[in-house]
């Protein structure tokens, strides 16, 4: 049966809610997310659903048949405009690109992240579900198959499990998987392995042993994708341990049988970036663009070695080394879109603004009080400022130390200086009060242009672009594999997403129930790359 079309946006006739984009300074959010965090840190072994995934069939997609298209997307599912922009997009029967025309894919990979803020299933609804089956609603679209990011994951992954693994449709598209991870056989003796080592802990059982079924049929000379939830090779950089989980399978499953890794695919930095080895033949790539806040550029690495020399793992995989290629937005567009934090972080998140007001109007107080009570509110506010910094992660140790001590010390200098007109003109206890805005406009400016600064070495970089929201420069990759295997990587850029949206009501069975008032540019990031 046919889902009646709906004639309007109203939610009642989409059957979802189109969300507004997620305010990530939202204190109540914050609050949130730091709860969630810690617990999947103290919980996540216990909460840790793979290993339960033993039970389930262990299936081989196989797709390998003539050629194939394969469309590859990650970090969807935040504000609606971003998210149904990009969907709108991939679920087009052909895309027009720069004078070439692109089929839509016959299998959608995505690689993590499919919701945000939290993995409930109201906003799997709401920000994945209704998004991608109002962009394809009916029809032969192929097959959808996804890998959890760190969000899906912040409830065990109970919600994506259902989402993902009962075998349900998400408009014209089949999802077929049973478990978090999955294999796809494709032409010409390639593969595609999604692995799910989202918890930073050893691999499953369950999981390995899945591969292990998997690459059985793996011949020497065959070649494998490998996606992942994370860049992992990028982060190494912070963390040289991190890539080890996903090196052990690849040295332990893929390399002994000879075959390949040309390819690695990961979400997770919300923009594209492209590393390759000097003479081609590995690419390891990130593209996040799929709905979520942008992601800056500008403090990428020239240059990594992965596995990362200090890495610990017992008999890693040799270090190779790898030179950027590629990134979008460019370091000069990130570092401009970067200035954006002065006054898109306080139109965009006001509940931080008043929150951070009304702890600087504490702070005043507390330094007209007893001098116990001032050193207190001191001491607080410089361990607070040093924490944000984030001090015992990545290369930055010292820099962040020292951006958090000059980040208390401004809001401290300003606090007194506070203090000091009060006193020095003697106002009365109602200008005291007047104080409240000065400390809202005040503090703001002091965290907008601390977060640039610190961006600059490196030090919150996540924080600066998480708080100004920017739902452009988006994206995604189309990939074309012949049938004796060659591949190519189409990388889309989405320049600007579109707010402007009309209902479809007369559109045919798989036309989209939301289409764009305007048409939506589309451009390459970069030349089509054969591997």
């Amino acid at each position: 049966m046919t889902t009646p079309r709906p004639r309007s946006l109203a939610p009642e006739e989409l059957g979802f809610v189109p969300r507004p984009r997620v305010s990530w300074l939202s204190p109540l959010l914050l609050l949130g997310t730091a709860v969630r965090v810690v617990l999947a840190k103290l919980l996540g072994a216990y909460l840790d659903k793979r290993e339960l995934q033993h039970q389930f069939p262990q299936p081989v997609f196989d797709h390998s048949e003539g050629e194939l298209w394969l469309d590859y997307v990650a970090d969807l599912g935040d504000g609606f405009d971003a998210t149904y922009t990009v969907a709108e997009l991939i679920g087009r029967p052909e895309l027009e690109v720069e004078g070439r025309t692109l089929p839509r894919g016959r299998v959608l990979v995505m690689g993590g992240d499919q919701v945000y803020p939290t993995a409930s299933w109201q906003d799997y609804e709401d920000r994945f579900k209704g998004p991608y089956q109002a962009s394809l609603p009916a029809g032969d679209g192929g097959n959808l198959y996804a890998l959890p990011g760190n969000h899906d994951w912040y409830d065990g992954l109970t919600a994506f499990l259902r989402m993902f693994g009962h075998r349900r449709s998400v408009g014209g598209r089949a999802t077929d998987q049973v478990r978090s991870y999955f294999a796809l056989k494709l032409p010409g003796n390639w593969w595609l392995y999604a692995i799910d080592s989202e918890t930073e802990a050893y691999l499953d059982e369950p999981q390995l042993d899945y591969f292990a079924a998997a690459a059985r049929d793996l011949a020497a000379g065959d070649k494998v994708i490998v996606a992942v939830s994370r860049p992992t090779w990028v982060l190494s950089a912070s963390d040289p341990r991190i890539y080890d989980t996903v090196d052990y399978l690849i040295r332990t499953i893929i390399t002994p049988k000879g075959a390949t890794i040309p390819l690695m695919l990961s979400g997770d930095l919300h923009h594209y970036s492209r590393y390759a080895t000097p003479d081609g033949s590995r690419q390891l790539v990130t593209s996040g663009g799929g709905g979520a806040y942008l992601s800056g550029t500008h403090q990428l690495p020239d240059a990594i070695t992965c596995p990362h020399p200090l890495s610990t793992a017992r008999n890693s995989s040799p270090a190779e080394s790898f030179r950027r290629e590629h990134e979008y937005p460019t370091k000069a567009e990130s570092r401009r879109w970067a200035l954006g934090v002065f006054w898109r972080m306080p139109m965009r998140n006001p509940g931080f603004l008043v929150v951070l007001g009304a702890l600087h109007f504490g702070l005043l107080l507390a330094l007209l009080g007893p001098p116990t009570t001032a050193v207190g509110a001191a001491a607080v506010l410089f361990g607070v400022s040093v924490v944000f910094a984030k001090p015992t992660l990545g290369p930055w140790k010292w820099q962040a130390l020292l951006a958090g001590f000059l980040h208390g010390t401004a809001h401290l200098g300003f606090a007194l200086l506070c203090v000091w007109g009060w006193t020095r003109f003697d106002l009365n206890d109602w200008w005291l009060f007047l104080d409240l805005p000065l400390a809202m406009a005040g503090g703001t400016a002091l965290v907008a242009a601390y977060l640039y600064v610190a961006g600059l070495l490196g030090v919150n970089t996540n924080e600066l672009f998480a708080g100004q929201a920017i739902e452009h420069a988006k994206g995604f990759l189309r990939i074309h594999i012949t049938a004796t295997g060659e591949v190519t990587i189409y990388p889309i850029a989405i320049p600007r997403a579109n707010r402007v949206w009309l209902a479809n009501p007369n559109g045919a069975a798989d036309a989209p129930w939301i289409v764009p008032q305007y048409p939506v540019p589309v451009r390459f990031i970069e030349p089509p790359l054969s591997i």
